[in-house]
């Protein structure tokens, strides 16, 4: 979510229509007075302020947006020639400034940088506040045997410095297991940097991965870090390695070879202290017969390889996750009465097949506690989504005609509170968090946030 506050009507417009067109949901803002009302009411990602605005100035925007929300990344706009207020905007806590007149392409990439900062500060902040109980390898849940041989050769890689390759479906906890092994580790004070390779653009992940020199290609006005860099001397995770091409592929093993990152477009060669754990959901060796994987790389990676089984497979560790799950959901989504879950509804999860695994059971459990009625949760409670999909297909009418109830009722709430969250949810009788949470539910977006597109 992006806040363009400028005062200049004509290129306020240009700027949001065309981070717009880029995919941000924007909200604009003529002046510090609207600013200030919008900040306390939404939490942007990054902040476009021009630093001279009628009335309360582009600093005092500043100020405020850091004290309500540190971590809101805050780009100030400032005239030509005017190094005074770069200087003293970033000595107030900008992340960046642009001068005027500045291009399109140099305002998206900007934006894009910001983003990507908010993004990696949210995982490393995440990934430091719950290191110390997540990523202990006692504490991650599970008795079934299979979870148990799973979490003891993460440990034992975690001893080692190599490559590992963990193999399992999506939604059975890989993530966890490759924290677990870098926490753990000697290189646990190091960056733990994620990345998908899975749904992104070849041209964009290589250069997300290796960073690139300015001019590199059309649009690379500035030179870029990549994650590899950021993961030095820690670990860097590569999701679903199999979507990374040939081509790259064969580029990622000079680099694991020799220890030395060259940026796209660039001629020095960096050398870095950084180790690979990566994950598929296909089998690399049957790419490799089919020629869709190398084999060096392969054989590079796949040294130590752990495979987490499937939840299916692994039906113990149901009771301990969905109890879990329950007193994980916040207070403000926690029903006081609900206090635990029936014998019936435990065997009625253990039957089904989970074909999303971990990540299903989750959204099982809450939406069984956020619609349930009594202090347990009972058989009837839990629905399955094979079991919604039947309903919509054999009614036509029940469920989704109660889903858009309920988003017709929150429609009408936010409309009537002129789309402020916190007071749409008085109306409803709900916590801000529900609000939230319901608003995400249904895609409901400001009419502000779509109307430039």
């Amino acid at each position: 979510m992006l806040l363009v506050v400028e005062d200049d009507l004509d290129f306020r417009e240009l700027v949001a229509k065309v981070l717009s067109g880029k995919g941000y949901d924007v909200d604009e803002a003529s002046d510090g007075e609207t600013a200030l009302r919008l900040i306390g009411n939404t939490k942007y990602d990054v902040i476009i302020c021009d630093v001279k605005l009628p009335g309360i100035t582009g600093m005092d925007v500043l100020r405020e947006t850091k004290s309500q929300s540190p971590d809101t990344d805050v780009l100030i706009m400032t005239s030509y020639g005017s190094v005074d207020s770069a200087v003293n905007s970033m000595k107030l806590g900008a992340d960046d400034y642009l001068q005027k007149p500045f291009g399109l392409a140099e305002l998206e990439m900007r934006v894009e940088k910001a983003i990507r900062h908010r993004m990696l500060s949210n995982e490393v902040s995440y990934l430091r506040h719950e290191r110390d109980i997540i990523y202990r390898f006692k504490d991650i849940i599970g008795r079934s045997l299979s979870t148990k041989r799973v979490l003891e050769e993460a440990e034992h890689a975690s001893l080692r410095d190599g490559p590992v390759l963990i193999y399992g479906e999506p939604g059975t906890g890989r993530k966890l297991i490759a924290g677990g092994i870098h926490y753990n580790s000697e290189r646990q004070d190091g960056s733990f940097v994620r990345v998908n390779c899975a749904g992104v653009k070849e041209g964009y992940l290589i250069s997300d991965i290796f960073g690139h020199v300015r001019g590199a290609f059309d649009g690379a006005g500035r030179a870029r870090t990549g994650r590899l860099e950021q993961a030095s001397d820690g670990t860097i995770l590569l999701e679903e390695i199999s979507h990374i091409s040939l081509a790259n592929q064969d580029r990622f093993l000079d680099f694991l070879k020799t220890g030395k990152l060259q940026r796209i477009g660039g001629a020095k060669s960096v050398s870095l202290d950084v180790r690979l754990i990566a994950t598929s959901s296909t089998d690399l060796g049957k790419k490799v017969r089919e020629g869709g994987f190398r084999e060096e790389l392969h054989a590079f990676i796949s040294a130590t390889t752990i495979r987490v089984p499937p939840l299916r497979s692994r039906k113990e560790d149901i009771p301990l996750l969905a109890e879990f799950f329950m007193r994980a959901l916040p207070k403000e989504l926690m029903k006081q009465h609900v206090g635990s879950i029936s014998s019936a509804a435990f065997e009625k999860l253990a039957e089904y097949p989970w074909p999303g695994n971990i990540r299903e059971l989750k959204n099982v459990i809450e939406r069984a506690i956020l619609t349930s009625t009594g202090e347990i949760i009972e058989a009837t409670d839990i629905q399955l989504p094979e079991e919604i999909g039947a309903s919509r297909a054999s009614s036509g009418y029940s469920g989704k005609v109660l889903k858009d109830l309920e988003k017709a009722a929150v429609m009408d709430a936010l409309t009537r509170a002129n789309f402020i969250q916190k007071d749409a949810a008085k109306i409803l009788g709900i916590s801000k968090r529900v609000m939230h949470y319901k608003i995400q539910q249904f895609g409901i977006k400001h009419p502000r946030w779509i109307k430039n597109r």
